[in-house]
């Protein structure tokens, strides 16, 4: 699967922390909600493998959907951060995983699990996801991008624990960029500067 699907990013490796990534620019001075409307709930849902067609979605979902979002950013800038986490975030969390009803599985000829239900149902399995991460130790590979523009969450699986970016081919590469251009241009002034002062 590629890291963008359907106008969405998925980069983060658990698609609880890709939830996040729906409110874009959360470091600049206007954000995006890409969660404006039930259809854009549903295509969510679709694009992070979770239903296999568009759910009955209502603006009420869409409302509920942005509060885990916030909840699991919340929660997951606190570890990255090693603050205790918000009292409000984790309530949020609870009970949204409380929620009935679940995305019914259901085991495809092919031998892949396909989950059917309502859009409540997925928000409930998304809460419940989080919950798993969040109480085990893959929250201490929870991550956020380095970029200074992007605000992405990821799942640092890698074999040293030193990931940097959400996406080499992103923003990673767009860091080597910025700082092979910082060099050349202080290598460029401090040419000048000997050049001055051989003068």
């Amino acid at each position: 699967m590629t890291d963008s699907r359907d106008g969405f990013r998925f980069r983060a490796g658990n698609v609880a922390l890709d939830l996040p990534a729906t409110l874009t620019g959360r470091l600049k001075p206007a954000q995006r909600d890409l969660l404006a409307a039930p259809e854009d709930a549903g295509r969510w849902l679709v694009a992070a493998g979770l239903a296999r067609k568009l759910p009955v979605t209502e603006m009420e979902d869409v409302v509920e959907m942005r509060r885990l979002r916030e909840a699991i950013y919340s929660l997951a800038m606190a570890h990255i951060n090693g603050s205790k986490a918000p009292v409000g975030a984790r309530a949020a969390l609870n009970r949204i995983a409380a929620g009935a009803p679940l995305a019914i599985p259901y085991l495809e000829s092919s031998g892949k699990m396909r989950l059917s239900g309502p859009a409540q149902g997925f928000i409930t399995l998304l809460a419940h996801e989080a919950i798993r991460l969040f109480s085990d130790d893959r929250r201490r590979r929870i991550r956020q991008c380095e970029f200074e523009t992007c605000a992405l969450l990821f799942l640092d699986t890698s074999r040293a624990g030193d990931r940097r970016w959400c996406s080499m081919s992103g923003c990673g590469n767009k860091a080597k960029v910025a700082e092979f251009r910082r060099r050349k241009r202080l290598g460029a002034d401090q040419a000048s500067s000997r050049l001055k002062k051989s003068r």
